[in-house]
Formats: structure tokens, sequence, C-alpha cells
């Protein structure tokens, strides 16, 4: 007997009602909090066309469980661009359920069919589960980011 089907698909500009409770649960995970322009300006930048911004979605039984935001950049090391996957949240009561490893394969997906050599996330030292399951599917290179933050705002614990 097999489980629910999971649907991976863009989001439309009209599933912002679905998105944005997997939006603010991503960013309570993480302690941080964005003003509504800022949330507005995200949803707008993922449906204009000139962006090079993205929203993936993973549906069970017509319910948004799963979200990634990713986008595509230029690099100075291929000719091809790269995909940084942003975001990646899974509803909790829907986790260890293969959601976020759809997510990242839809990434991969669409990095692949743009011409991108590579698709990298960040995650946080401490997020252990998705580390668990980040450790399948890629490869760590050992980097260790540094942040220098460039906004006055953002200098008092905003930025993410």
């Amino acid at each position: 007997m097999s489980g629910p089907e999971v649907s991976i698909r863009s989001l439309s500009s009209r599933e912002r009602p679905e998105w944005e409770p997997l939006w603010q649960g991503y960013l309570s995970f993480y302690k941080a909090s964005q003003p509504p322009e800022a949330t507005n300006v995200l949803w707008t930048r993922l449906h204009d066309p000139a962006e090079p911004m993205h929203a993936l979605g993973a549906w069970v039984d017509d319910t948004l469980l799963g979200i990634t935001h990713y986008l595509f950049h230029r690099s100075f090391w291929t000719v091809g661009d790269y995909c940084y996957l942003q975001d990646l949240f899974v509803a909790p009561e829907a986790r260890g359920r293969g959601l976020g490893r759809s997510l990242i394969e839809a990434v991969g997906d669409k990095a692949l069919e743009a011409g991108a050599n590579r698709v990298y996330w960040l995650t946080h030292e401490d997020n252990h589960a998705a580390r668990a399951l980040y450790d399948k599917v890629a490869a760590r290179p050992g980097f260790i980011q540094y942040r220098r933050l460039l906004q006055e705002e953002n200098r008092h614990g905003r930025e993410t």
C-alpha cells in the first residue's frame, strides 16, 4: 500500500495564502522576523519573470506542506550559473516523509534545465535533522561563511 502522492511544482501567484504560513514557519524556525513589506517584495520577485528567483512547493492531497526558494547567479569559476537553494521548509507534521529530499531534487532538475553548474545551500550547524538529510544528498566542502552586515537595520539581529 502506497502513501499519498507528492506533487512538486512551481507556486502560482494565487497561492500566497498557502505559502505564507510555511514562510512564517521557516522564519520562526530560524528565530527571524521580516517586515510585511519585505515579504510582499519577496512574493512579487518570486513571480516576476525578469527575476532569477523561484519557488517550488510540495503538495500532498492538495495541501502545501513544503516550500523552497532558489535563485540563479553568475560565478567567476564556471561558464554556467550556480543555483542557490536559499530556503527550504517542510511543515513539522510532514517531516520524515521525503518532502525535503523531493524539493532538493526538484531544484536540481530546474538547475540542470537552466544549464547551471551546481546547486548549493547553507544551514545552521545546529540544524541536525536537516543536516542528516543534506549529508546523504550532497557533499559538504568545508567552507565557513562570514558576514559583514551593511544596513543599520540588519546590525540589530534582523538579518538571517
